[in-house]
């Protein structure tokens, strides 16, 4: 598994894994599936390594998570919310399953895509709630123990992003971050609930 780390200005972390992406049909319906995250799969982001526990999903499982093409909230596939995409937890990792629509032009270029083998990994974006550092091999580790949110899971192009910015975050701003995260997640929370 190759994954690769990235923080837009949403501070949301996104992982990319190279996972694979499928079509698949059951009956009459068709699906973009995929696994958004392997539990226990080293990832290698460069100032340190990271995994996620199993349990880390736990608490997020009934966010509102969107299935976006590429990361791209312009591109929604589907939406837990909407029941157009469902999430399960299994023994592997996090599993997306995303209802193709036949009507709708993004469903369509993205089943193309996937089927040609252009798009064939798979990406998520989250937020931290507890998490817990060790070194291993001489390199700081991250094993992510618990998510505060669950943003959203993305086919994507890219299995890893050849960001600068990105690599050359340092950990004590992930650490420093933390606090901020937290307060943001409750504003989010709160907003969606005035929204009910």
């Amino acid at each position: 598994m190759q994954t690769d780390y990235i923080k837009n200005i949403d501070n949301a972390e996104r992982r990319m894994i190279s996972e694979p992406v499928e079509v698949r049909e059951e009956g009459e319906e068709k699906f973009i599936e995929g696994y958004a995250f392997v539990f226990g799969a080293q990832a290698d982001l460069g100032d340190f390594t990271e995994e996620i526990a199993p349990g880390a999903a736990d608490e997020v499982m009934n966010d509102d998570v969107r299935g976006l093409l590429n990361h791209e909230p312009n591109i929604v596939l589907g939406r837990t919310k909407s029941g157009t995409m469902s999430l399960s937890l299994d023994a592997r990792g996090l599993k997306y399953k995303i209802k193709y629509n036949p009507n709708d032009p993004d469903h369509v270029s993205a089943r193309e895509k996937i089927l040609r083998g252009d798009i064939s990994q798979s990406s998520f974006a989250f937020r931290t709630k507890d998490d817990k550092w060790e070194t291993r091999n001489g390199k700081d580790h991250r094993t992510l123990l618990k998510f505060s949110r669950l943003i959203d899971v993305s086919p994507v192009t890219y299995a890893a992003y050849p960001d600068a910015t990105v690599a050359a975050r340092s950990l004590s701003k992930i650490n420093n971050n933390k606090k901020d995260l937290a307060e943001m997640d409750q504003q989010i929370m709160r907003q969606e609930l005035n929204l009910k």
